[in-house]
């Protein structure tokens, strides 16, 4: 009952941080994305077939985000308004998942006001960006998938999660921690029945485009690998503060739809920052693997394996936050409240210069959007290294106790 309410509340100050950030100083410079899925909404509506008719940069399950709004031959204007709409109900879905899972963690009232606060007020600190990017939907859906698995529902979980990788790549990252999980608490069989209803359920979703255009599906799920160092990225953060401290000479190009920095250095530190992201992300894998498999940790973890994912990609574009606004606020007790914190902080850092001063960055390098760019990228660093910390003492005082019995 007492979550119920909470809930509720939380969903009250979620429409109304959301009608705020229509108003004032949020409308101003948008830089949406919505002209794009327009397009990909009406081909769709016009009964073109994604990925054979008509190129698509976003995987299967991204589909009904762009084709709902733009039924009937729907024009900007009420494609950009439907959108919307579907992004404040994915927000609304949001908040009730963040609230069932703190239900399955046994959050009591401190922390449930506090979870669903931050995620209620999250808009604000992250501004319009929410409004013109689908990725509320992938990050309903990846709560949704946590919030069944710390309920004891794994088959259903790792089903949601097969979805939320059909939407949006990302979730991917979670797959092991998930069938880790449920292999520690109920055998090896069962995780291999759950890992088996994942790839179900994202076949389901994936394989009919790939019979239908297997060159077209694959180009979609294979472009962002391919992507160069983009301009947000913390490899370009540290170019950019070198260019304003020491005048070192960059170059940016516009490519695979971002402004990125071009160069001999850049496409080194491409590759290496791709390297140590593989390597922290494997690292946290191990290390959940091998301690012990209760609910908190696997929070902590499912959180650290999307921050790392996120703050060493050599893309690292201001959506990609919302990504963890559901998780973080999961994260339980100071160390939960210190992530939260510097998550906000992030958001707000991100939105001083998007939209407002993103054209003066990718166009001029701009002073003080480099070094804004530089804090917001450290900031994430300084958040994963939170999480990563918590991850490794709770595995250690596991070890521990391990022993005193």
């Amino acid at each position: 009952m007492l979550a119920a309410f909470a809930a509720g509340l939380a969903s009250i100050l979620f429409l109304t941080s959301w009608a705020l950030i229509h108003r004032g100083f949020y409308k101003r410079d948008q830089i949406v994305d919505t002209p794009v899925y327009h397009r990909y909404g009406t081909a769709m509506d016009d009964r073109r077939i994604p990925y054979r008719d008509f190129g698509l940069e976003y995987p299967p399950g991204a589909l009904p985000v762009f084709v709902i709004p733009a039924l009937g031959d729907a024009d900007f204007p009420t494609f950009t308004r439907r959108f919307e709409g579907f992004m404040a109900v994915c927000g609304l879905a949001l908040v009730a998942f963040v609230a069932a899972a703190l239900v399955a963690l046994g959050a009591g009232a401190r922390r449930l006001a506090a979870a669903l606060g931050f995620v209620a007020l999250a808009p604000l600190a992250a501004g319009s960006v929410v409004l013109s990017r689908f990725d509320l939907w992938p990050a309903a859906l990846t709560v949704a998938a946590l919030a069944a698995l710390l309920s004891g529902r794994e088959r259903l979980g790792h089903g949601a999660l097969g979805l939320a990788i059909a939407a949006k790549l990302y979730p991917a990252v979670l797959a092991p921690l998930a069938v880790a999980y449920v292999w520690k608490r109920e055998g090896r069989r069962e995780a291999i029945r759950c890992g088996a209803i994942m790839a179900g359920a994202t076949a389901i979703v994936v394989l009919p485009f790939l019979v239908l255009s297997p060159g077209g599906v694959w180009d979609s799920l294979t472009r962002q690998a391919s992507r160069p160092l983009q301009i947000e990225s913390v490899g370009s953060a540290f170019l950019l503060a070198a260019h304003q401290a020491f005048g070192l000479d960059i170059t940016m190009d516009s490519s695979h739809g971002s402004q990125n920095l071009a160069g001999t250095l850049p496409d080194v530190l491409a590759i290496v920052q791709a390297l140590v992201q593989a390597a922290v992300l494997v690292a946290i894998w191990v290390a959940f693997a091998r301690g012990p498999a209760d609910k908190e940790r696997f929070v902590l973890a499912c959180t650290a394996v999307l921050t790392a994912f996120i703050a060493l990609g050599k893309v690292l574009s201001p959506q990609f936050l919302i990504w963890l606004i559901p998780v973080v606020p999961l994260v339980r007790g100071r160390r939960g409240l210190a992530a939260s914190a510097l998550l906000a902080a992030a958001l707000v850092l991100t939105q001083l210069w998007f939209p407002f001063r993103y054209w003066e960055l990718a166009l001029k390098f701009d002073g003080p959007a480099s070094w804004l760019v530089l804090a917001r990228d450290v900031v994430l660093l300084a958040l994963l290294a939170v999480l990563a910390l918590g991850l490794r003492e709770r595995h250690a005082n596991g070890l521990a106790r391990g022993r005193a019995t």
